[in-house]
């Protein structure tokens, strides 16, 4: 699996110690695990404001992720223009998932698969690990 990391999940991701730190930490082992610029810039100015301390553990996050440089801008399904680049880079990046907990944004998509992507929660996720008895 090549999991693309949208920048809540690399955000939440920063705190050791939580289960998506968990997750993700399981996620790197065991998969490739894929980002892009944008998601990290949002992800890591996200931190800077609301919880500083935390931006180390996010840029050691940050290094054990592959990132992606191309980006896909016209989808075949309509999204807010700030999360084109997310699927954008998650579709240029060939991800088999793109793992996000913007339910808000990306909800409506949950369990779809878009150009070979298929959007997941975390939940979702999770599952999938399961099904492949790695959870």
């Amino acid at each position: 699996m090549r999991i693309f990391l949208d920048a809540n999940i690399l955000f939440s991701g920063a705190r050791r110690g939580s289960r998506l730190r968990a997750l993700l930490d399981l996620l790197i082992a065991h998969c490739e695990c894929v980002t892009n610029a944008y998601a990290v810039e949002e992800a890591r100015r996200n931190l800077e404001l609301k919880d500083p301390a935390r931006v180390r553990e996010f840029q050691a996050l940050v290094k054990r992720c592959v990132l992606v440089t191309a980006l896909v801008t016209e989808l075949p399904v309509a999204v807010e223009p700030k999360d084109i680049p997310i699927l954008g880079g998650a579709i240029a990046g060939k991800a088999t998932h793109l793992l996000t907990g913007d339910a808000r944004h990306f909800g409506a998509h949950f369990g779809k698969t878009i150009q070979g992507v298929r959007i997941v929660s975390p939940k979702l996720m999770a599952d999938a690990l399961v099904e492949r008895g790695l959870l």
